[in-house]
């Protein structure tokens, strides 16, 4: 309460932002198996996808395949909350976090990133956290463990 208070000039000093920022959303388009979960579980209905269906030759005799095919991949911005319940449930990680914030558009139409727009955004995307050797374990691993020595010892 005694000290001056210091006003950081924005365009010329850039935040120091935390880690896990929350800015834009970057897709990494490989690894989409467009399973519709981050559009089904979006609360605000922002994420929109589009795709077809591919069939694949048999190899070695097996049996033709198909895949989903992702033709539209669309996030608007103006109508998200950033809750990031779609990179949550990504299965296939897919989405990411990236703390860009600096997208502000004219238009409010220019605020609906489709796929190409969003791929551009993964090279912000800062990379994971290295583990903690000293960190304890997930309770998931420790759980499985004791799991695997009761069934190795017969299952008492």
């Amino acid at each position: 309460m005694t000290r001056r208070s210091i006003t950081r000039q924005y365009p010329e000093v850039q935040p120091d932002l935390p880690p896990r920022s929350r800015g834009v959303i970057a897709l990494l388009e490989e690894n989409c198996t467009v399973c519709m979960l981050c559009a089904r579980e979006c609360p605000d209905w922002c994420i929109y996808i589009d795709s077809h269906k591919e069939t694949l030759p048999a190899e070695g005799g097996g049996r033709p395949r198909t895949r989903n095919v992702l033709d539209r991949f669309a996030i608007d911005f103006a109508l998200c909350m950033y809750c990031g319940i779609c990179v949550e449930v990504c299965p296939f990680d897919a989405l990411f976090w990236s703390p860009e914030f600096e997208y502000a558009e004219y238009d409010i139409n220019e605020l609906t990133h489709e796929k190409d727009r969003l791929r551009e955004w993964m090279w912000t995307v800062p990379p994971p956290q290295a583990h903690d050797p000293a960190a304890e374990p997930p309770k998931e691993v420790s759980a499985a463990e004791k799991a695997a020595q009761r069934a190795g010892r017969g299952g008492r």
